[in-house]
């Protein structure tokens, strides 16, 4: 069923507006009055990569008054396969710069608020907060954790969205919606500790045009909750297998009761280059959870080599601590650390991982 429209709009159009959205206005049920919604929005965009650079792209487009896009990552040469909102002449700059000049590009009167910044449980409230809705594109299962946690402590809806290979889900998680509506969270689709190890785009690949569809159907999403107008996917799960042509969908029901809490864990150190190497002359161990093949080409001096799937079956492997945990680029280490503090062994993360050690100038050894 339709919802009730998110944001009370603006009072009127300026000239230039209404005519560059002149077909939304046509639109039947949408109209102008939905063109103003939009134009009174403020959506928090998490990622400017393979679905975020859609997502941005079709927002603007679409006349999105306000867009907070955060990402801390710069433009590779292998992002442009699907990530379109970079060009060659972005690679080294940073993804959110792409998002500020093509929404004015597109959209003189959107405002893009660029955020550079690692999203984590210490501070995604804080950089979420003030938007009615909240875009996951991001591409670690712990962001999407902590973002989803700080959408449901914001009462916010969350538009979320996965790719890999061949195949994407889609769908919308909120934990207070309007009245009738059961609230769907993150945990109801993946439950805690039922995930394991999630390979990236940079080990399996992802299709670059699949991106493209699933960032659409992420910002129509968007749209429609802002506007009121069709019915959301609360609830449902669209799963698309593009190799196939198939767009299958699939229901999703709460799990758990809105009172009942939620068991949250203690955020993960991060520490920089200086820090790591403090504690490792005051006794820590630093512990590269990276693949044989990656270790190969040289480690940090003194550290510890065991592959990330080793350290998550049996983190006892990896002694008493303390720990700090190394990959590429931290979303592996991430991982191993979260499981290591369950297992009660102090740990934390490297910081842009061995990508900051090499940016140092700091030499490797050969493991």
């Amino acid at each position: 069923m339709p919802f009730p429209p998110l944001v009370e709009p603006v009072a009127a159009l300026e000239d230039d507006e209404r005519t560059r959205t002149a077909r939304h206005t046509r639109l039947a049920g949408f109209g102008e009055l939905g063109q103003r919604r939009l134009a009174a929005a403020h959506v928090a965009v998490v990622g400017a990569g393979g679905l975020g650079s859609p997502v941005v792209l079709a927002l603007a487009a679409a006349g999105v008054g306000t867009l907070t896009v955060i990402d801390d990552d710069a433009v590779e040469a292998s992002n442009l396969q699907r990530q379109i909102m970079h060009r060659v002449q972005d690679v080294g700059e940073p993804k959110v710069g792409s998002a500020v000049r093509t929404a004015a590009d597109l959209s003189p009167r959107t405002v893009v608020d660029p955020v550079r910044a690692w999203l984590t449980a210490d501070n995604a409230r804080e950089l979420l907060a003030g938007a009615d809705v909240v875009v996951d594109g991001t591409d670690t299962f712990d962001t999407r954790e902590a973002v989803a946690s700080a959408c449901e402590d914001l009462g916010v809806p969350l538009v979320w969205g996965v790719v890999q290979e061949f195949h994407a889900q889609v769908t919308v998680f909120w934990s207070t919606p309007p009245a009738g509506a059961p609230a769907v969270r993150l945990a109801d689709l993946y439950p805690p500790e039922s995930v394991g190890d999630v390979p990236t785009c940079e080990q399996v690949g992802v299709l670059g045009s699949l991106c493209m569809q699933v960032g659409a159907i992420l910002a129509t999403e968007t749209i429609k909750l802002v506007t009121g107008v069709g019915e959301p996917l609360l609830g449902r799960v669209l799963v698309i297998d593009a190799l196939r042509g198939r767009t299958d969908e699939v229901p999703l029901r709460s799990s758990v009761g809105p009172a009942e809490p939620r068991t949250r864990l203690a955020p993960i150190p991060h520490v920089d280059l200086t820090a790591a190497l403090a504690a490792q002359a005051d006794g820590a161990t630093i512990l590269d959870v990276r693949e044989p093949y990656e270790t190969a080409e040289g480690v940090i001096p003194g550290a510890i080599t065991i592959p990330l799937d080793e350290v998550l079956s049996d983190p006892a492997v990896v002694g008493s601590g303390p720990l700090v945990v190394v990959c590429k680029v931290g979303a592996r280490a991430l991982r191993a650390a979260r499981a290591l503090q369950q297992a009660g062994i102090p740990a934390s993360v490297l910081t842009g991982g061995m990508d900051a050690w090499d940016a140092s100038s700091l030499p490797r050894v050969t493991a």
